[in-house]
């Protein structure tokens, strides 16, 4: 899987972006997702990432991790690759967006390191850009034993 990474912070260190890509690219294989698929991780300040919070979701306050998955469709939206053309071009799963300094929050709040809340937010990410939801009692149920599973099976326990 490609992923491309943006840091708007500058402070991501290039261990925790490898990190996160390592995980990742375990997450794609537990998923058996194709190698020719694409993503993007930004990482983001509060600020940048309340804007998108409030310009996407209504809600102007940060949070600390947001995914706009392409394959997603609302209502009355077209399909960004048409069927006829998806052969010709990598699948494109999206893009994550973490707050930095809300994963360093957080990981102070939950007790445990930056580099565990990092990849809890990225594989939650991940899971969104593939369908995945907490929005009902059995979604949230399936979505987050998966991402505990995945965060297990790769090492990176609580």
């Amino acid at each position: 899987m490609d992923i491309t990474f943006i840091d708007e912070t500058n402070k991501v260190s290039k261990e925790n972006v490898n990190e996160v890509e390592n995980l990742l690219q375990f997450a794609a294989g537990f998923l058996e997702i194709s190698e020719d698929t694409e993503m993007s991780v930004t990482f983001m300040d509060n600020k940048g990432i309340q804007v998108i919070n409030r310009d996407y979701r209504g809600k102007d306050q940060p949070t600390d991790v947001i995914s706009f998955a392409l394959e997603e469709e609302g209502e009355e939206e077209l399909p960004i690759i048409f069927e006829d053309e998806a052969e010709l071009f990598p699948r494109n799963l999206g893009d994550i967006m973490i707050s930095i300094e809300r994963a360093n929050e957080q990981a102070i709040d939950y007790g445990h390191s930056f580099e565990r809340e990092l990849g809890f937010l990225a594989v939650h990410g991940f899971l969104h850009l593939n369908g995945y939801d907490h929005m009902e009692p059995e979604d949230e149920k399936e979505m987050f034993g998966l991402q505990k599973e995945i965060l297990n099976a790769y090492g990176l326990k609580r």
